[in-house]
């Protein structure tokens, strides 16, 4: 992961606000809202936005670290931001105005990219073997205005723990949480991304005995409250991360989103630079290798921008 983030040390700044791609002129100046710096958000869109400035013709994109699904979603919404990621279910929720989002958010997708996974990881010593186990304990539900914090509450009412009430809750990013681990100042966490995130892969190669949950016995409750954009799917830990076993995840869609009012010539040519730098990409980070062009088309409830659908529509 190091000669990661030395690849991206020259192409992602951390500070979010300078949008405008949308609006065309002489030049596009492009921030990707991402994630936190251990995730894969992060480091994916570091890939995106390098290839984005050397393939599209007076474009200079930036990627953004940001608390991930929620906060991009309203970053996009309010034109601080032209490209984002997030879960499938975050997005389903903010074109329909529901939970979090107290309004429809004018928002449109250019792909559905690889899917996120939920880890449940449990600090060395702590005694819980399933969610349930989780009431009492010391939990972060992951960043405020995050997709991890949306699963998370879902994961823990469908295990029949009240997120609010019934365990010790903390609000920590990625690198906040492995370090509260490190520390012993919490006894588990919530994270939802990919495989694999690096934040994990340190903390399993310092602290091998940690444990990971299997949420495979909550995800029909999830699937009858919240939707079928949840499924599951078998993790070989050993394979991931070092760690002994296989688990059964609630596992969840990511999709990249752009303002509802992007140019349909910026929103095409993003997607058209996102397949044809695919190798490039998938040298950046491994789940760059899922993108397919078919299944990119998936992305209901979302609507897909028009610039990417004329993209599509040309390839078949």
């Amino acid at each position: 992961m190091k000669r990661i983030f030395a690849i991206l040390a020259a192409t992602v700044l951390a500070a979010a606000g300078c949008g405008g791609g949308g609006a065309g002129g002489s030049g596009n100046r492009l921030s990707i809202a991402t994630g936190g710096t251990t995730g894969v958000y992060y480091v994916y869109g570091g890939g995106l936005a390098k290839q984005l400035s050397a393939n599209i013709a007076n474009t200079q994109a930036t990627a953004s670290v940001t608390s991930a699904s929620v906060e991009n979603i309203k970053l996009l919404a309010s034109g601080k931001a032209d490209i984002g990621f997030a879960q499938a279910d975050t997005a389903a929720d903010a074109v329909n105005g529901k939970d979090t989002f107290t309004s429809k958010q004018p928002v449109k997708a250019i792909a559905r990219l690889y899917d996120n996974y939920a880890h449940v990881v449990v600090a060395p010593g702590v005694g819980a073997t399933k969610v349930a186990d989780l009431k009492g304990k010391r939990v972060s539900l992951g960043p405020a205005n995050s997709g991890t914090q949306v699963v998370a509450r879902r994961v823990l009412l469908s295990a029949g723990i009240n997120p609010d009430t019934d365990i010790t809750k903390q609000q920590l990013s990625i690198t906040e949480a492995v370090q509260a681990v490190k520390d012993g100042t919490i006894d588990a966490f919530f994270w939802v991304g990919g495989l694999p995130t690096a934040g994990i892969t340190d903390l399993a190669t310092s602290k091998p005995d940690i444990k990971i949950l299997d949420t495979g016995d909550v995800l029909a409750k999830m699937q009858s409250t919240y939707g079928q954009q949840y499924s599951g799917h078998d993790v070989d830990l050993s394979s991931v991360y070092k760690l002994r076993g296989t688990i059964k995840t609630v596992v969840i869609p990511n999709v990249l989103l752009v303002p509802s009012e992007m140019s349909d010539q910026l929103a095409y040519d993003i997607t058209r630079t996102l397949f044809e730098k695919k190798a490039e990409l998938s040298a950046v980070h491994p789940e760059a290798k899922k993108l397919d062009v078919k299944l990119a088309q998936e992305v209901a409830p979302v609507q897909l921008h028009p610039g990417a659908a004329r993209y599509y529509k040309e390839k078949g």
